[in-house]
């Protein structure tokens, strides 16, 4: 398959809805990561998606809006909860995914078979664009191989799904660069299944308390099933063995390891006291900087072909959660904590 490489101009863009209607796949741009896109209302289309990442089918995906009343036009929901339109009121259009329960349109491959289905409604101008180009929402988990990290450029995806896919639309860096936050609004009290740029503390103050799933920090207990993208055992990860390693005496530790093809993830002031390649994030305190560059840096990671990487373990809070889950799952939930050595 020839993979066009489209800009995000107004033919580009209606051409890439034309191959979304026509049951074609295409990377698309969003504010968060780069989808791999195809309709969302059929089925034969958007079981293409798991076969071009080579992607579980028991992980359910996200359909994506170009505007709130398309879920009430499409029938994508059953019922649509006074606590999730307080949500969308304030965070859509943006990096926010709610679970909600299904309705008829909505096939079971977008569900994994779940009846429940994942919406969002992303604020990148491109991605609106496209999906209203294409006239139908849109099924879309990130544009990558499968737990490989997600692609934040036209070039990752490229790197990814060249031959694989239909088209690439080259919308620029994805200015957040990490996934949506997922919150399920089914319980009585809604949780949050995988963190994002949205906070816990940010929806709180709209909703007042909700949960953080186990799995968000954890690995799933064996054969639970996925309620979200992201929360399999291992995800968004490089080649190499990624180790995370907590507690103080960080840089000494990864100092003894300098004998080895080891790199450090790391903050920018860790750099001058490392006797390894330091491959730094950001500065410590900001992790929306973190945040946006973290798939890039594990990337990078691949085209240095190192062996091991340490990654220094963040602060599981504020935004620095969703740092967290995406780390612990590039490592396998492989943890070196220097406390208890």
């Amino acid at each position: 398959m020839n993979t066009l490489l489209l800009s995000d101009n107004e033919y580009d863009v209606k051409q890439a809805g034309e191959i979304l209607k026509n049951g074609g796949l295409v990377g698309i741009p969003t504010e968060t990561v780069y989808g791999l896109a195809a309709n969302a209302l059929d089925g034969e289309a958007v079981a293409r998606i798991f076969s071009a990442k080579g992607r579980p089918m028991d992980n359910p995906l996200i359909v994506h809006i170009a505007d709130i009343d398309d879920i009430e036009r499409f029938s994508l929901v059953s019922d649509f909860p006074q606590k999730a339109k307080l949500l969308a009121e304030k965070f859509w259009s943006g990096p926010l995914t709610m679970i909600i329960p299904k309705g008829s349109a909505v096939p079971p491959e977008v569900s994994a078979g779940l009846d429940t289905v994942a919406i969002r409604f992303p604020e990148h101008k491109t991605a609106q664009a496209i999906i209203k180009a294409a006239g139908v929402p849109l099924a879309a988990p990130s544009a990558n191989i499968s737990g490989s990290p997600s692609p934040t450029t036209a070039e990752h995806v490229m790197n990814d799904l060249n031959g694989r896919i239909n088209a690439v639309v080259d919308g620029g860096e994805c200015r957040v660069g990490l996934e949506s936050t997922v919150i399920t609004m089914v319980p009585d009290t809604p949780r949050i299944l995988r963190p994002g740029g949205i906070t816990p503390e940010q929806i709180e103050s709209v909703i007042g308390k909700i949960d953080i799933d186990d799995a968000v920090l954890n690995r799933l207990e064996k054969n639970e099933k996925a309620a979200s993208p992201g929360m399999k055992y291992k995800h968004y990860s490089p080649k190499a063995r990624v180790i995370l390693v907590r507690g103080e005496g960080y840089i000494d530790f990864v100092n003894s390891k300098s004998d080895k093809n080891v790199a450090a993830l790391c903050y920018n002031d860790d750099v001058n006291n490392l006797s390894v390649r330091a491959i730094p994030l950001g500065d410590m305190t900001d992790t929306e900087s973190q945040a946006h560059v973290l798939f890039d840096k594990l990337r990078q990671i691949d085209r240095e072909n190192f062996d091991i990487v340490y990654a220094r373990c963040p602060k599981a809070d504020g935004v620095g959660m969703a740092i967290y889950n995406r780390l612990i799952r590039a490592a396998g939930f492989e943890v070196i904590d220097l406390e208890k050595l």
